[in-house]
């Protein structure tokens, strides 16, 4: 055993607890109350054996489950995409979509996926705890401006979601969140796909949708603000959605998802967003769930 490891506390307090899993207080008492956090009470006060907490954060039962590879999954963010290659973080991607993403991460093909899931009672949440996702806690990492990226002919008559019909327009692959955000708005205006002409090649990130529309591909498509500035498009908000993080709650833990995250918070990070557009991180790195 190593001096450290003689020198470390057999018991944590709930605060400490709360700062390991970057989590409130409340949450901690929350778990303790539910028993599904290894926990003491000792004299009246609540304390978490520090082995049996670590056991718990590798796995259920103290098992320790096969390695994940050092790959992000799921949906394209321009952000994340830089901050992956600024940090120096050496993850790889996988952006194939929220609905793949979800998959890969369940699968244990990613350690991590991006998700922005829309559901019936906001985004991502209820979807994730639907799909048996365990051992894994998901974080905020922005809220991000959704809309109608336009062409400069499109813009002067395309006010609306209905404005759309038999208009060019740019989709997104089966299972994307934009895909499945897109659909929902199509039936609320009482649209359909038939209603529209819609781009043989689909776009399968951010910035190919954009593309799709500022090469007179299409007329317009569904995007996000930061890809509207870049390529100089007319932008017509239509909603903010989170992106967020879902983490396996081992490899948060890891070099590579630690030294994103830190990063993450450095004022670097921060002027880049704000020259993107369109995102907000007032609540970066907040537990948006975490699993039981």
């Amino acid at each position: 055993m190593s001096e450290a490891e003689k020198n470390d506390p057999l018991f944590l307090t709930t605060k400490e607890v709360a700062d390991l899993l970057r989590v409130k207080e409340r949450k901690v008492y929350d778990l303790a109350a539910a028993n599904e956090i290894p926990h003491r009470r000792i004299t009246g006060k609540l304390l978490f054996p520090a082995q049996a907490l670590r056991s718990w954060i590798d796995g259920e039962n103290g098992v320790v489950a096969p390695d994940r590879p050092n790959v992000l999954a799921g949906s394209h963010d321009p952000l994340l995409d830089w901050a992956i290659r600024a940090s120096g973080c050496g993850l790889a991607t996988l952006c194939n979509g929220s609905r793949d993403g979800l998959e890969q991460f369940n699968a244990g093909s990613a350690l991590a996926a991006g998700l922005h899931l829309p559901g019936e009672d906001g985004w991502n949440v209820s979807t994730v705890s639907d799909s048996g996702s365990s051992n894994c806690v998901l974080i905020n990492w922005a809220v991000r401006k959704r809309g109608l990226l336009l062409s400069p002919e499109a813009a002067s008559s395309v006010k609306t979601v209905p404005d759309l019909k038999g208009r060019r327009v740019a989709q997104r692959q089966p299972g994307a969140g934009a895909a499945l955000l897109f659909e929902r708005l199509l039936t609320e205006a009482g649209l359909g796909e038939d209603d529209l002409t819609l781009c043989k090649d689909r776009a399968h990130t951010e910035s190919d949708a954009a593309a799709a529309v500022a090469t007179g591909e299409a007329d317009a498509a569904l995007g996000i603000e930061a890809m509207a500035r870049r390529f100089k498009l007319s932008f017509l908000p239509l909603a903010d959605e989170n992106f967020d993080l879902l983490i396996d709650r081992r490899c948060y833990f890891t070099a590579p998802v630690q030294q994103l995250l830190s990063f993450a918070r450095t004022p670097e990070f921060h002027e880049k967003a704000a020259a993107l557009g369109g995102y907000d991180l007032a609540d970066f790195g907040s537990v948006r769930w975490l699993s039981d």
